[in-house]
């Protein structure tokens, strides 16, 4: 029997493909397929004045077998809407994708059944049991009543559910209804899991504990783990990550890899004359370096800060200004997403008050 013809969407001239960075990103081995690949991946949405929105503008994405891959950018980048791409869920307006090796267009239903999905909002019912939630779900995926009973036992007992089985879902916690959530994931063994903010509105402990079940599948049974997050932490748990702007995707790369790249420690002094403090540090700093002015001190990127604190300092007191405090911070995945779009995750950074240098 032959495989249906793909349904190819038609390109778009109008949205260039991204140039995503990959810095330190290990490749597979020759032979190895991706769990998830697209090429000039777009999603549009035509508004009743005859406008065009751009949700996913040529996403060119691979994701490695057997990975945690975070996808960061803050609400309304496309994030969700490039996870209905990648399940089938949704139509690509041009472009194409394959995930677990069929691609979404020309096989949506073999796509679907190797994914499973932890939805950004919750879609358990609630007045039934935990075990009941699964039974359902088990039974639409077409498992025998015998083969779901197998598996609701074994993914309770995977999230740590075990003896809440016979619990209605609205006596359990905010992070037992997310692991909830992620056992109706598993059930019918998928290759690929995509987690759409898997841990949004849980408290620092419910986090950990999900995040702790998420490691403990990915090195257990080798599921590849696709995450969408405006949380940095998370993104920092992950193996690799894309940084996602406004639908396009802007770097990619492990996450040490893409904080290496910006280079240099952020480090801060705050004296008792800050506007003539920051003419000696200005003059005593590396060659080329900037200092900005503003309401936390002297701000500066040098290479290894805290080398340069006691060199800073040091000038500082010679020309009797004191120095009040001073720190030396790496770069972080915050900086990252800052360097690469030009504002913070969670909202635009103040404007330094003043720029010095070359």
């Amino acid at each position: 029997m032959q495989p249906p013809a793909r349904d190819q969407a038609p390109a778009r001239a109008d949205l260039p493909a991204a140039a995503p960075t990959d810095p330190g990103a290990t490749r597979p081995l020759p032979g190895t397929a991706y769990a998830i690949s697209t090429r000039g991946l777009v999603k549009s949405y035509p508004g009743p004045d005859g406008t065009v929105t751009h949700a996913v503008r040529g996403l060119d994405l691979d994701v490695h077998q057997g990975e945690s891959f975070a996808f960061l950018g803050p609400n309304g980048a496309g994030k969700s809407t490039t996870i209905a791409l990648l399940c089938a869920l949704a139509r690509p307006t041009a472009g194409h994708a394959t995930v677990a090796g069929a691609d979404v267009l020309g096989r949506p239903d073999r796509v679907r059944r190797q994914v499973g999905m932890l939805f950004q909002h919750s879609a358990l019912d609630m007045d039934l049991t935990a075990e009941q939630n699964l039974h359902i779900h088990a039974r639409l995926y077409g498992m025998s009543r015998r083969h779901a009973r197998r598996r609701a036992t074994e993914t309770l007992e995977a999230v740590a559910l075990a003896d809440r089985r016979r619990s209605p879902v609205r006596t359990l916690s905010g992070g037992m209804r997310r692991r909830l959530e992620l056992a109706r994931g598993l059930l019918h063994e998928p290759r690929i899991l995509f987690l759409d903010e898997p841990t949004t509105g849980l408290d620092p402990h419910a986090r950990a504990q999900v995040w702790e079940h998420l490691r403990a599948l990915r090195d257990r049974q080798g599921t590849t783990l696709f995450v969408t997050t405006h949380y940095l932490g998370e993104a920092e748990n992950c193996d690799r990550l894309a940084i996602i702007d406004r639908g396009r995707l802007v770097a990619q790369g492990t996450p040490d890899a893409l904080k290496a790249a910006i280079g240099d420690d952020r480090v801060v002094l705050r004296t008792g004359d800050d506007p003539a403090a920051r003419e000696i540090v200005q003059g005593a700093a590396p060659p080329g370096t900037r200092t900005t002015l503003d309401g936390e001190g002297i701000a500066l990127r040098v290479p290894d800060g805290g080398s340069w604190i006691p060199r800073l300092c040091a000038a500082l007191a010679d020309h009797g200004i004191p120095v009040h405090a001073a720190t030396a911070t790496p770069p972080t995945l915050d900086d990252v997403f800052f360097h690469h779009t030009g504002r913070s995750i969670h909202g635009a950074r103040p404007a330094p008050a003043r720029e010095e240098g070359p």
